[in-house]
């Protein structure tokens, strides 16, 4: 009988972390759900139990900043596979926090880098790289050729963490690969983030429990997926024939206005737009409620007005396909929404 597989995936409290988790489980992998000890809320993450899966994941602390702590974890369980998913991975955060989100985007990766060489040349090391190191890009769509100008320290921290993860498979053969992933949602999203901040915020409003939302800038364009099938393509880099560098997208683009209007349907709002730039206001067309407003205090510093990515490599060499389609998403995660608001138990 073969041996399963060892993976220690890094951010395990998180979105991707816990998708990625349940589809190797259901490979067959032995998961080691590395959080830093203030993440695991006394061992329970609410994403894991989302899934059904907290009873099925060994917890280890795990700390990015601190080299000692990732050679004490390599060298006792010498991991086939370790996928990075730890991050600040805010960017509003990340104005915010600057030296925080630096030291743990980059040299963490460097820190994770050097101790795999040196104690676990073996692991095969996985790479959370972002469609926002291209930034304020001179071409679209974006693939894995497309020079990086990332616009907030988030970017240029996620852009050190490629770069050096390219650079020790480069220099010294580990076994590496980075996803350039797009931006990837789901229910299990952070209410931070600007779409789920609209599905939640829309289903309370929905329910009488919140009065509207403010957005930032409606008219920035996103090519959004759904993360359980992006968890697939991380997979596919590891098992590959070749280590490299992968875009995964749906190389469609949508503004959030019309990721707003769409989530607003799903739960029988009819939605138009009045007035002009920070004046706007989404109403429902049918009560003349007011459901969005826009704040311009919640615009960035450095914006990046459209992020578009193609996906052709990752098809053609690794043979991943996304399932879930965009409207698909946004009912997805309305619907989940709406249920937890419903019953009173939202967990994340």
């Amino acid at each position: 009988m073969e041996k399963s597989k060892t993976a220690i995936v890094t951010g395990i409290s998180g979105q991707d972390g816990a998708y990625l988790a349940k589809f190797l489980l259901e490979k067959g992998y032995r998961v080691l759900g590395a959080a830093r000890r203030s993440s695991r809320q006394s061992t329970f993450l609410p994403r894991l139990a989302y899934l059904g899966i907290e009873n099925e994941i060994e917890l280890i602390d795990f700390e990015l900043s601190e080299i000692t702590n990732i050679v004490r974890v390599l060298i006792q369980y010498q991991p086939d596979e370790l996928y990075n998913l730890a991050a600040q991975s805010f960017v509003a955060t990340s104005w915010e926090h600057p030296v925080t989100t630096s030291d743990v985007n980059a040299m963490g990766v460097l820190r994770l880098l050097e101790a795999i060489r040196t104690y676990s040349e073996h692991t095969r090391f996985y790479q959370a790289s972002t469609s926002e190191m291209f930034g304020a890009a001179r071409s679209y769509p974006q693939d894995e050729e497309t020079p990086f100008h990332p616009r907030s320290p988030y970017g240029v921290a996620k852009v050190f963490g490629h770069w050096i993860t390219k650079n020790y498979r480069e220099s010294f053969g580990l076994k590496c690969s980075s996803g350039i992933l797009f931006n990837h949602e789901s229910p299990l999203r952070g209410q931070e983030f600007v779409t789920r901040k609209i599905t939640l915020g829309l289903a309370r409003t929905a329910l009488g429990q919140q009065s509207y939302i403010e957005l930032g800038n409606l008219d920035a364009k996103r090519d959004w997926g759904f993360a359980g099938d992006y968890v697939d393509g991380m997979w596919r880099m590891l098992n590959s024939a070749t280590f490299d560098d992968f875009v995964l997208a749906t190389g469609e683009t949508h503004t959030i206005r019309e990721f707003a209007e769409k989530a607003a349907q799903q739960l029988g709002f009819n939605l138009v737009w009045t007035g002009s730039n920070e004046s706007e206001v989404g109403v429902d067309r049918d009560t003349g409620k007011i459901l969005i407003q826009v704040n311009p205090k919640l615009y960035r510093p450095a914006e990046v007005p459209l992020l578009l990515g193609d996906p052709a490599r990752a098809e053609k060499e690794l043979g991943w396909q996304r399932k879930i389609s965009f409207d698909e998403l946004i009912e997805m995660m309305v619907k989940s929404d709406y249920e937890a608001c419903k019953s009173g138990k939202l967990f994340f």
